[in-house]
């Protein structure tokens, strides 16, 4: 069942998605190289431990996974690009460092993802960046009232294909509020004007992620959880949740 959440009910989300996005801002102020993963992970610990949110990926185990995850942020590091563990890692120059985090807080969820450089960028990083950047913006401006779930999903698949980079349908955006994943499933690529009719009030957590090779095939790590490209190259994340208003869509994980 998807649920509609009142306008009081998205401002509590909005206040955790506040977390989440203060969270991510202060993992990329610390990322550099020679900081590990798992020291990032403390960054982003402590963020949430200041405003009294709680981890919504620590400890949680889907059916996929061999093992609870161990963080409260997914470090997916060059051809990883989902769900990676932050370890004892150390960054490198050149480095391009997807992270995500997901937050409870009184009750409500927020979660979103970013991808972003360490130290001297590559060019053809910066532009898989921009084409996730894009492609969130385009899925966002697609979740408006009286449009459909199959509009969000066709917007991101239409930067994706232009853009000739490898998309997988398997993980993508989702609906979000007491529980970290709710229905619907938002796939990164779909037909327009197909799937649920989207009302003010529905609460979406939007997330195109893609690599930078033509493949969609992907393998996972020995740990259960880490989330590579099959041909290595290179992936990039971008999420933010999003509740549908009558005033258009509201970003509510914005710092």
């Amino acid at each position: 069942m998807v649920e509609l959440k009142t306008p009081a009910e998205i401002e509590l989300m909005r206040e955790a998605g506040r977390v989440v996005g203060n969270a991510l801002a202060a993992v990329k102020k610390s990322a550099a190289a020679g900081v590990s993963l798992r020291e990032l992970d403390e960054v982003a610990r402590e963020v949430l431990r200041s405003a009294g949110a709680e981890s919504t990926f620590e400890g949680y185990q889907p059916g996929f996974a061999t093992t609870p995850f161990s963080g409260v942020i997914c470090t997916s590091v060059n051809d990883a690009v989902l769900h990676g563990l932050p370890t004892d890692y150390r960054l490198q120059d050149g480095d391009l460092l997807n992270v995500d985090c997901g937050v409870s807080l009184d009750g409500w969820c927020g979660d979103a993802a970013t991808s972003f450089c360490i130290g001297t960028p590559r060019p053809e990083d910066l532009d898989l960046i921009a084409t996730a950047e894009e492609a969130l913006a385009a899925g966002i401006a697609a979740a408006v009232e009286g449009n459909r779930i199959g509009d969000i999903g066709a917007a991101i698949g239409r930067i994706g294909k232009r853009a000739g980079v490898g998309t997988n349908l398997d993980f993508g955006g989702h609906g979000i509020g007491h529980r970290m994943h709710e229905d619907p499933h938002i796939p990164n690529g779909s037909r327009p004007g197909r799937g649920l009719k989207l009302r003010a009030g529905h609460v979406f957590a939007i997330e195109p992620w893609f690599w930078a090779g033509p493949g969609s095939t992907y393998v996972i790590d020995e740990d259960g959880w880490t989330l590579r490209s099959a041909d290595h190259t290179r992936g990039v994340h971008a999420e933010h949740t999003v509740a549908i208003t009558s005033e258009g869509p509201r970003i509510l994980t914005l710092p």
